[in-house]
Protein backbone atom coordinates (compact mmCIF):
# COMPACT_ATOMS: atom_id res chain seq x y z
CA UNK A 1 0.00 0.00 0.00
CA UNK A 2 1.38 3.29 -1.25
CA UNK A 3 0.64 6.79 0.59
CA UNK A 4 0.05 9.82 -1.46
CA UNK A 5 1.54 12.39 -0.76
CA UNK A 6 -0.18 15.84 0.64
CA UNK A 7 1.82 17.81 -1.61
CA UNK A 8 0.88 15.73 -5.21
CA UNK A 9 -0.96 17.94 -7.59
CA UNK A 10 -4.39 16.36 -7.82
CA UNK A 11 -7.77 16.63 -9.95
CA UNK A 12 -8.87 19.03 -7.01
CA UNK A 13 -5.73 21.54 -7.81
CA UNK A 14 -6.57 21.41 -11.36
CA UNK A 15 -10.13 22.21 -10.73
CA UNK A 16 -9.26 25.26 -7.88
CA UNK A 17 -6.93 26.74 -10.48
CA UNK A 18 -9.43 26.68 -13.04
CA UNK A 19 -12.08 28.06 -11.71
CA UNK A 20 -9.47 30.93 -10.49
CA UNK A 21 -7.79 31.58 -13.87
CA UNK A 22 -11.19 33.11 -15.66
CA UNK A 23 -11.78 35.62 -12.88
CA UNK A 24 -8.27 36.31 -12.07
CA UNK A 25 -7.91 36.80 -16.22
CA UNK A 26 -10.95 39.00 -16.07
CA UNK A 27 -9.78 41.27 -13.51
CA UNK A 28 -6.16 41.81 -15.09
CA UNK A 29 -7.91 42.97 -18.10
CA UNK A 30 -10.46 45.33 -16.53
CA UNK A 31 -7.81 46.88 -14.21
CA UNK A 32 -4.94 47.14 -16.74
CA UNK A 33 -8.00 48.87 -19.20
CA UNK A 34 -8.13 51.20 -16.35
CA UNK A 35 -4.61 52.14 -16.01
CA UNK A 36 -3.93 52.07 -19.84
CA UNK A 37 -6.52 54.72 -20.18
CA UNK A 38 -4.32 57.29 -18.78
CA UNK A 39 -1.40 56.30 -21.10
CA UNK A 40 -3.77 56.61 -24.20
CA UNK A 41 -4.42 59.98 -22.99
CA UNK A 42 -0.38 60.39 -23.05
CA UNK A 43 -0.23 58.83 -26.79
CA UNK A 44 -3.14 61.21 -28.05
CA UNK A 45 -1.30 64.63 -26.15
CA UNK A 46 2.44 63.01 -27.89
CA UNK A 47 0.93 63.03 -30.97
CA UNK A 48 -1.21 66.15 -31.12
CA UNK A 49 0.74 68.67 -29.18
CA UNK A 50 4.06 67.35 -29.20
CA UNK A 51 4.02 66.02 -33.01
CA UNK A 52 5.47 62.71 -32.19
CA UNK A 53 4.89 60.04 -34.91
CA UNK A 54 2.49 57.37 -33.83
CA UNK A 55 4.61 54.70 -33.88
CA UNK A 56 6.74 56.08 -31.36
CA UNK A 57 3.94 56.76 -29.36
CA UNK A 58 2.49 53.63 -29.65
CA UNK A 59 5.99 52.02 -28.50
CA UNK A 60 6.31 54.35 -25.13
CA UNK A 61 2.31 52.68 -24.37
CA UNK A 62 3.82 49.39 -25.07
CA UNK A 63 7.04 49.72 -22.61
CA UNK A 64 4.91 51.53 -20.03
CA UNK A 65 2.65 48.44 -19.56
CA UNK A 66 4.98 46.30 -17.74
CA UNK A 67 5.57 48.87 -14.84
CA UNK A 68 1.40 48.45 -15.23
CA UNK A 69 1.45 44.71 -15.16
CA UNK A 70 3.65 44.79 -11.63
CA UNK A 71 0.69 47.23 -9.95
CA UNK A 72 -2.05 44.77 -11.43
CA UNK A 73 -1.26 41.48 -10.35
CA UNK A 74 -2.40 41.49 -7.05
CA UNK A 75 -5.40 43.48 -7.96
CA UNK A 76 -6.39 41.13 -10.42
CA UNK A 77 -5.33 37.82 -7.62
CA UNK A 78 -7.69 39.59 -5.37
CA UNK A 79 -10.83 40.27 -7.23
CA UNK A 80 -10.11 36.80 -9.07
CA UNK A 81 -10.53 35.05 -5.58
CA UNK A 82 -13.40 36.81 -4.68
CA UNK A 83 -15.08 36.08 -7.44
CA UNK A 84 -14.20 32.34 -7.76
CA UNK A 85 -14.61 31.48 -4.30
CA UNK A 86 -18.26 33.15 -4.08
CA UNK A 87 -19.19 31.24 -6.93
CA UNK A 88 -17.97 27.98 -5.32
CA UNK A 89 -19.38 28.73 -2.00
CA UNK A 90 -22.46 29.77 -4.04
CA UNK A 91 -23.47 26.49 -5.34
CA UNK A 92 -22.38 24.39 -2.38
CA UNK A 93 -19.55 22.93 -4.18
CA UNK A 94 -17.13 23.94 -1.02
CA UNK A 95 -19.71 22.03 1.18
CA UNK A 96 -19.54 19.41 -1.23
CA UNK A 97 -16.22 19.05 -1.34
CA UNK A 98 -15.81 19.01 2.72
CA UNK A 99 -18.60 16.38 2.55
CA UNK A 100 -16.30 14.34 0.53
CA UNK A 101 -13.77 14.10 3.07
CA UNK A 102 -11.32 17.14 2.26
CA UNK A 103 -10.26 19.57 4.74
CA UNK A 104 -11.02 23.56 3.91
CA UNK A 105 -7.06 23.98 4.12
CA UNK A 106 -6.52 21.74 1.47
CA UNK A 107 -9.57 23.49 -0.79
CA UNK A 108 -7.89 26.19 -0.89
CA UNK A 109 -4.37 25.39 -0.54
CA UNK A 110 -3.88 26.03 -4.45
CA UNK A 111 -5.07 29.29 -4.21
CA UNK A 112 -2.18 30.39 -1.42
CA UNK A 113 -0.04 28.81 -3.69
CA UNK A 114 -0.79 30.53 -6.31
CA UNK A 115 -0.43 33.83 -4.21
CA UNK A 116 3.62 32.78 -3.46
CA UNK A 117 4.19 32.19 -7.20
CA UNK A 118 3.05 35.15 -8.38
CA UNK A 119 4.32 37.51 -5.73
CA UNK A 120 7.76 35.75 -6.91
CA UNK A 121 6.79 36.83 -10.35
CA UNK A 122 5.39 39.99 -10.04
CA UNK A 123 9.38 40.52 -7.84
CA UNK A 124 11.20 39.10 -11.10
CA UNK A 125 9.15 41.82 -13.04
CA UNK A 126 10.29 44.44 -10.93
CA UNK A 127 13.51 43.72 -10.94
CA UNK A 128 14.47 42.87 -14.31
CA UNK A 129 11.66 43.83 -16.74
CA UNK A 130 10.61 47.01 -15.58
CA UNK A 131 14.00 48.79 -15.64
CA UNK A 132 14.63 47.82 -18.99
CA UNK A 133 11.16 49.02 -20.15
CA UNK A 134 11.95 52.35 -18.64
CA UNK A 135 15.15 52.33 -19.99
CA UNK A 136 14.12 51.75 -23.52
CA UNK A 137 11.02 54.47 -23.03
CA UNK A 138 13.40 57.32 -22.11
CA UNK A 139 15.51 56.18 -25.22
CA UNK A 140 12.14 56.87 -27.43
CA UNK A 141 10.93 59.77 -25.74
CA UNK A 142 14.41 61.69 -25.46
CA UNK A 143 15.91 60.48 -29.17
CA UNK A 144 12.78 60.48 -31.05
CA UNK A 145 9.76 62.21 -29.82
CA UNK A 146 11.89 64.95 -27.96
CA UNK A 147 14.90 65.21 -30.57
CA UNK A 148 17.36 64.57 -27.65
CA UNK A 149 20.92 63.76 -29.40
CA UNK A 150 21.90 60.21 -29.66
CA UNK A 151 23.55 60.72 -26.53
CA UNK A 152 21.16 60.94 -23.00
CA UNK A 153 20.82 64.46 -21.72
CA UNK A 154 20.96 63.20 -18.05
CA UNK A 155 24.05 61.30 -18.91
CA UNK A 156 25.94 64.55 -20.14
CA UNK A 157 27.59 66.60 -17.49
CA UNK A 158 29.48 70.27 -17.60
CA UNK A 159 32.56 71.19 -15.48
CA UNK A 160 34.33 74.36 -14.91
CA UNK A 161 37.90 73.77 -15.20
CA UNK A 162 40.72 74.46 -12.88
CA UNK A 163 42.82 77.58 -15.16
CA UNK A 164 39.56 78.66 -16.40
CA UNK A 165 36.94 77.27 -19.52
CA UNK A 166 35.17 74.05 -18.94
CA UNK A 167 34.83 70.90 -19.65
CA UNK A 168 31.73 68.74 -21.37
CA UNK A 169 31.26 65.15 -20.63
CA UNK A 170 28.86 63.11 -22.59
CA UNK A 171 28.18 59.34 -22.39
CA UNK A 172 25.93 57.36 -24.33
CA UNK A 173 24.51 54.46 -21.28
CA UNK A 174 26.13 54.04 -17.57
CA UNK A 175 26.26 50.50 -15.87
CA UNK A 176 25.27 50.65 -12.37
CA UNK A 177 26.89 47.09 -10.95
CA UNK A 178 30.64 48.52 -12.40
CA UNK A 179 29.65 51.91 -12.27
CA UNK A 180 31.16 52.65 -15.42
CA UNK A 181 30.14 55.45 -18.36
CA UNK A 182 30.13 53.82 -21.97
CA UNK A 183 31.48 55.46 -25.01
CA UNK A 184 32.51 58.58 -23.72
CA UNK A 185 33.58 62.16 -25.00
CA UNK A 186 35.21 64.47 -23.14
CA UNK A 187 35.47 67.99 -24.68
CA UNK A 188 37.51 70.95 -22.82
CA UNK A 189 37.03 74.88 -23.36
CA UNK A 190 38.65 77.34 -22.77
CA UNK A 191 37.65 81.12 -21.79
CA UNK A 192 36.12 81.70 -24.92
CA UNK A 193 34.50 78.98 -25.62
CA UNK A 194 36.64 77.47 -28.10
CA UNK A 195 37.58 73.62 -27.81
CA UNK A 196 41.13 72.78 -27.05
CA UNK A 197 40.95 68.82 -26.40
CA UNK A 198 38.77 65.94 -27.04
CA UNK A 199 38.95 62.55 -25.72
CA UNK A 200 37.26 59.28 -27.05
CA UNK A 201 37.17 56.19 -24.68
CA UNK A 202 35.51 52.88 -24.90
CA UNK A 203 34.47 53.52 -20.86
CA UNK A 204 34.85 55.05 -18.21
CA UNK A 205 35.13 53.46 -14.46
CA UNK A 206 34.58 55.26 -11.01
CA UNK A 207 37.52 53.37 -8.59
CA UNK A 208 39.18 54.71 -5.65
CA UNK A 209 37.11 57.80 -5.80
CA UNK A 210 38.25 58.92 -8.75
CA UNK A 211 37.70 58.25 -12.68
CA UNK A 212 39.89 56.65 -15.20
CA UNK A 213 39.56 56.59 -19.26
CA UNK A 214 39.73 53.07 -20.52
CA UNK A 215 41.45 52.58 -23.76
CA UNK A 216 41.17 56.29 -24.73
CA UNK A 217 42.27 58.58 -27.59
CA UNK A 218 42.99 62.52 -27.05
CA UNK A 219 43.30 65.50 -29.61
CA UNK A 220 44.40 68.63 -28.49
CA UNK A 221 44.38 71.75 -30.97
CA UNK A 222 46.90 74.71 -30.89
CA UNK A 223 46.20 77.94 -30.62
CA UNK A 224 48.64 77.94 -34.12
CA UNK A 225 46.16 75.40 -35.67
CA UNK A 226 48.17 72.41 -35.30
CA UNK A 227 46.68 69.30 -33.77
CA UNK A 228 48.45 66.64 -31.40
CA UNK A 229 47.18 63.26 -31.22
CA UNK A 230 47.44 60.55 -28.81
CA UNK A 231 45.55 57.66 -30.22
CA UNK A 232 45.80 54.72 -27.72
CA UNK A 233 46.37 55.78 -24.19
CA UNK A 234 45.52 52.43 -21.62
CA UNK A 235 44.25 53.94 -18.82
CA UNK A 236 43.88 58.14 -18.05
CA UNK A 237 42.56 59.62 -14.72
CA UNK A 238 39.92 62.36 -15.31
CA UNK A 239 38.06 64.40 -13.46
CA UNK A 240 34.44 64.55 -14.37
CA UNK A 241 32.80 66.66 -12.02
CA UNK A 242 30.18 64.54 -10.82
CA UNK A 243 30.88 61.11 -9.06
CA UNK A 244 27.94 58.04 -9.91
CA UNK A 245 26.13 58.63 -7.57
CA UNK A 246 25.22 61.88 -8.40
CA UNK A 247 24.62 60.49 -11.91
CA UNK A 248 22.39 57.67 -11.06
CA UNK A 249 20.34 60.44 -8.83
CA UNK A 250 20.37 62.44 -11.45
CA UNK A 251 19.35 59.79 -14.05
CA UNK A 252 16.07 58.56 -11.54
CA UNK A 253 14.98 62.29 -11.02
CA UNK A 254 16.05 61.63 -6.91
CA UNK A 255 13.42 59.17 -6.74
CA UNK A 256 14.60 55.97 -6.11
CA UNK A 257 11.05 53.92 -7.27
CA UNK A 258 12.85 54.51 -10.95
CA UNK A 259 15.26 52.31 -10.06
CA UNK A 260 15.81 48.25 -9.16
CA UNK A 261 16.84 47.30 -5.72
CA UNK A 262 20.19 46.33 -6.67
CA UNK A 263 20.88 49.77 -8.25
CA UNK A 264 19.10 51.34 -4.51
CA UNK A 265 21.36 49.01 -2.79
CA UNK A 266 24.60 50.50 -4.98
CA UNK A 267 23.59 54.10 -4.31
CA UNK A 268 23.22 53.20 -0.28
CA UNK A 269 26.83 51.42 -0.65
CA UNK A 270 28.37 54.74 -2.29
CA UNK A 271 28.08 57.00 1.38
CA UNK A 272 27.19 59.65 -0.69
CA UNK A 273 23.62 60.29 0.11
CA UNK A 274 22.60 63.18 2.01
CA UNK A 275 20.92 61.83 5.46
CA UNK A 276 17.53 62.37 4.29
CA UNK A 277 18.30 61.06 1.22
CA UNK A 278 19.92 58.23 2.92
CA UNK A 279 16.37 57.05 4.43
CA UNK A 280 14.75 57.42 1.53
CA UNK A 281 16.66 55.30 -0.34
CA UNK A 282 16.97 52.59 2.24
CA UNK A 283 13.00 52.81 2.81
CA UNK A 284 12.05 52.25 -1.01
CA UNK A 285 14.87 49.30 -1.09
CA UNK A 286 13.13 47.61 1.75
CA UNK A 287 9.18 48.29 0.09
CA UNK A 288 10.43 47.09 -3.60
CA UNK A 289 10.92 43.41 -1.58
CA UNK A 290 7.69 43.37 0.51
CA UNK A 291 5.27 45.41 -2.13
CA UNK A 292 5.07 41.94 -4.26
CA UNK A 293 4.21 39.84 -1.67
CA UNK A 294 0.61 41.54 -1.55
CA UNK A 295 -0.23 38.98 -3.76
CA UNK A 296 -0.02 36.23 -1.31
CA UNK A 297 -1.82 38.60 0.94
CA UNK A 298 -4.87 39.69 -1.16
CA UNK A 299 -5.60 35.93 -1.86
CA UNK A 300 -5.31 35.05 1.83
CA UNK A 301 -7.70 38.25 2.58
CA UNK A 302 -10.12 37.54 -0.11
CA UNK A 303 -10.70 33.87 0.31
CA UNK A 304 -12.74 34.37 3.96
CA UNK A 305 -14.39 37.37 1.97
CA UNK A 306 -15.53 35.58 -0.87
CA UNK A 307 -17.40 32.59 1.43
CA UNK A 308 -20.03 35.13 1.91
CA UNK A 309 -21.95 33.73 -1.30
CA UNK A 310 -23.46 36.84 -3.04
CA UNK A 311 -26.53 34.88 -5.64
CA UNK A 312 -27.35 38.53 -6.89
CA UNK A 313 -26.93 39.06 -10.78
CA UNK A 314 -24.31 42.40 -9.34
CA UNK A 315 -21.66 39.78 -7.03
CA UNK A 316 -18.96 40.86 -10.24
CA UNK A 317 -19.87 44.13 -9.55
CA UNK A 318 -19.55 44.18 -5.90
CA UNK A 319 -16.81 41.98 -5.89
CA UNK A 320 -15.15 44.61 -8.19
CA UNK A 321 -15.83 47.31 -5.82
CA UNK A 322 -15.06 45.46 -2.83
CA UNK A 323 -11.69 44.50 -4.43
CA UNK A 324 -11.09 48.40 -5.25
CA UNK A 325 -11.87 49.13 -1.27
CA UNK A 326 -9.14 46.73 -0.01
CA UNK A 327 -6.59 47.58 -2.13
CA UNK A 328 -7.14 51.19 -1.00
CA UNK A 329 -6.95 50.21 2.62
CA UNK A 330 -4.05 48.31 2.12
CA UNK A 331 -2.19 51.45 0.19
CA UNK A 332 -3.26 53.65 2.64
CA UNK A 333 -1.90 52.10 5.81
CA UNK A 334 1.42 51.10 3.22
CA UNK A 335 1.50 55.04 2.95
CA UNK A 336 1.33 55.44 7.03
CA UNK A 337 3.78 53.07 7.37
CA UNK A 338 6.41 54.06 4.51
CA UNK A 339 6.54 57.35 7.09
CA UNK A 340 6.82 56.06 9.78
CA UNK A 341 10.01 53.80 8.07
CA UNK A 342 11.58 56.86 6.93
CA UNK A 343 11.71 58.15 10.36
CA UNK A 344 12.77 54.60 11.93
CA UNK A 345 15.55 53.93 9.35
CA UNK A 346 16.92 51.71 11.64
CA UNK A 347 13.30 49.46 11.50
CA UNK A 348 12.65 50.32 7.43
CA UNK A 349 12.43 46.53 7.01
CA UNK A 350 9.94 45.70 9.61
CA UNK A 351 7.82 48.65 9.02
CA UNK A 352 8.10 47.96 5.15
CA UNK A 353 6.65 44.35 5.97
CA UNK A 354 4.09 45.13 8.32
CA UNK A 355 1.39 46.29 5.49
CA UNK A 356 1.41 42.35 4.71
CA UNK A 357 2.21 41.75 8.44
CA UNK A 358 -0.95 43.23 9.17
CA UNK A 359 -3.43 41.91 6.43
CA UNK A 360 -1.96 38.03 6.63
CA UNK A 361 -3.18 37.90 10.74
CA UNK A 362 -6.18 39.41 9.61
CA UNK A 363 -6.78 36.93 6.50
CA UNK A 364 -5.32 33.76 9.02
CA UNK A 365 -7.63 34.54 11.66
CA UNK A 366 -10.57 35.05 9.67
CA UNK A 367 -9.58 31.94 6.95
CA UNK A 368 -9.35 30.05 10.72
CA UNK A 369 -13.02 31.15 11.47
CA UNK A 370 -14.29 30.14 8.05
CA UNK A 371 -12.78 26.59 8.35
CA UNK A 372 -14.58 26.10 11.73
CA UNK A 373 -17.98 26.49 9.92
Amino acid sequence: MTLRSPMKFTILDRYMLTELGGPFAFGLAAFMLIFAATEILNIGKMVSSEHAPLWAALLVFLWSLPADVVLVIPMALLLGTLLSVQRLSGESELVAMKAAGITFARIVAPLLAVGIVLSFVTLFLQERVVPYANDQMIMIENNIINHVSAFNRDLTVSAPLPGGGRQVTIATAYEPHSRALLHVTLIQYDNHNVARQIAFADRAEFTANKWTLQNSSVYRFNPDGTTLAEPRIAEQEVEIGENPTDLVKRMSNDDPENLSRSEIAEMVRSNQLTPTEYRKYVTTYQEKLARPFACFVFILIAIPLGLRSIRSSGSTSLGFGLSLAIVFVYYVVMTICSFIAEAFVALAALWAWMPNILFTAIGLVRLRRAAQI
